[in-house]
């Protein structure tokens, strides 16, 4: 993984918690950790017609370098480029604590 490759900075977002005394939820989405420098390259975007409505449908993989950090991400998360909302899909290692290939799906609010 060049430095190079690392040109954009993302922000993880984790959702909080909510604890009502009878059960726990998720709740809005804050600010988990710092900033860390991330690779991304676009793998679909594509527009979608559905009940006469257009949809963006833009799924990215994002590299990030191992750390303590990153490697707490969770599927559950989510992270923000350029002010894009990207959910995560899916995390895969790249070798022994070298990085992650994280794919993630634009969302819609």
């Amino acid at each position: 993984m060049e430095t190079g490759d690392l040109d954009r900075r993302v922000q993880f977002l984790r959702p909080g918690v909510i604890d009502d005394g009878y059960q726990t939820r998720p709740g809005s989405y804050e600010p988990h950790g710092g900033r860390v420098w991330a690779g991304r390259k676009f793998v679909r975007d594509a527009e979608r017609y559905a009940a006469g409505t257009v949809g963006v449908d833009a799924v990215a993989r994002f590299t990030v370098r191992y750390s303590s950090f990153t490697a707490q991400i969770t599927h559950k998360d989510r992270l923000i480029c350029e002010g894009r909302t990207y959910g995560i899909v899916g995390i895969k290692e790249l070798g022994r604590r070298v990085g992650f290939e994280i794919t993630a799906s634009e969302v819609r609010e």
